[in-house]
């Protein structure tokens, strides 16, 4: 800067001696001094004279120190700071539980033949759909034959036995028949009225109605009908295969009482209740929700310290298998607690913070324990002993991007 004016001045007083030289010396053409160039001299040192004199102003720098950051009242206005304290919310807590879809014992049916036969032919495969009277299989075995034709030969006897009954009952009557002999043949026809109605039970227990069997239509096979509406769970046998009467043929299930069974572990146990409200979910697609209610509570804790609570689905989905794993929210009583809303509290390396008030644009950041969240509020634990002091309860989230971006490029 001193430069550019000493110069100023010297070309200004050589501009001068010439001026003067030139009329001293009696110069009639004064044109030959370039006067346009000496102008633009002039405005040249006078523009580097301003740029010179011009101190860059100064301005106000952030930068935040350890958890502390200190804000302008621009940037605080910028970043939508608004502070609050602790507010008492009643927030109720979330119980979260594994189970399984189970069926009671009553709603599964174990298909066996009582005499043991040869499947001779079935249609079933697991998960098929069936009504109650449906033929589930067919089997043949020779004594089939054998308890058919033994009912018929003791019905027929029977008939005899009963005729001879009321003949000896009308002799005796009239004192030409001894009550001995009369007692013989009671004793017997009662006798073949027992057999006749035993070899009846053994035929409905094979799926034969007595009432239909005659000399012409006995049979080598019989029909295996299913008990109840439900699906095929399980089969265990092929055809041509000989099955004992202990041997399970299929399974059945009957999904009217599915229900889910869930492990609840012996801490948790007193913050359920029968009738309390859940909502189940599976992990292939969680956004699917099944709601529900607690029906049983199991009064026996096992080895792992764990219960078993049963569930009964407001709606049966026919997608819901017996032994397929799910998990369930049980949403228990309303508790009061302190919490701060949501946009206060942000989340760092898988930690919680808040940013407390701790001077006029000062705020510090601090780690905290979550709890549960409802409307917008997160239960924040042990902050009863934090209600006295202000927190950053919007614009959080912009405190932390200042604090650890400019922390970052240091």
């Amino acid at each position: 800067m001193e430069w550019s004016i000493k110069r100023f001045e010297e070309l200004n007083t050589n501009c001068n001696e010439n001026l003067l030289c030139g009329i001293s010396c009696g110069e009639k053409d004064k044109k030959n001094i370039d006067m346009n160039k000496i102008l633009k001299i002039t405005i040249l040192l006078l523009t580097l004279y301003s740029c010179n004199s011009q101190q860059p102003a100064a301005t106000e720098e952030v930068r935040p120190s350890g958890n502390i950051v200190t804000l302008t009242d621009t940037q605080r206005n910028n970043a939508g700071i608004e502070s609050g304290k602790f507010e008492q919310k009643a927030i109720s807590s979330v119980l979260k539980l594994k189970g399984k879809i189970d069926v009671p014992p009553q709603n599964i049916v174990s298909i066996s033949v009582p005499l043991g036969g040869y499947l001779k032919s079935t249609r079933l495969l697991p998960g098929m759909h069936i009504n109650r009277g449906d033929v589930l299989a067919v089997m043949e075995d020779a004594q089939y034959i054998q308890l058919q034709q033994d009912y018929l030969t003791a019905k027929a006897q029977f008939e005899f036995n009963e005729s001879e009954y009321h003949r000896q009952k009308e002799l005796n009557e009239s004192k030409a028949s001894s009550d001995k002999v009369f007692e013989q043949t009671k004793a017997t026809w009662q006798t073949q009225y027992i057999l006749i109605k035993s070899l009846e039970q053994k035929l409905r227990l094979i799926g034969v109605d007595p009432a239909r069997i005659t000399p012409d239509n006995i049979s080598k096979s019989i029909n295996i009908y299913s008990p109840i509406n439900g699906f095929v769970s399980s089969v265990n046998v092929n055809i041509g295969k000989y099955v004992n009467p202990s041997e399970v043929l299929f399974e059945l299930v009957n999904p009217d009482d599915i229900h889910l069974a869930l492990t609840v572990f012996d801490k948790d146990v007193s913050k359920l209740a029968i009738g309390q409200e859940l909502v189940a979910y599976t992990n292939t697609h969680p956004e699917k929700k099944y709601p529900g209610e607690i029906i049983l509570i199991s009064k026996t804790v096992a080895g792992d310290n764990a219960t078993l609570v049963h569930c009964h689905f407001e709606e049966y989905d026919k997608m819901l298998l017996p032994g397929m794993f799910m998990n369930a929210d049980v949403e228990l009583k309303l508790n009061e607690v302190f919490a701060l809303p949501d946009d206060a509290i942000v989340r760092f390396e898988n930690k919680h913070y808040v940013f407390k008030i701790i001077g006029t644009n000062k705020y510090e950041m601090m780690e905290v324990q979550t709890g549960n969240k409802e409307n917008g509020f997160t239960e924040i634990v042990g902050g009863e002993g934090m209600t006295n002091e202000q927190y950053a309860i919007k614009g959080a989230y912009n405190l932390l991007m200042v604090l650890k971006n400019v922390a970052g490029d240091e």
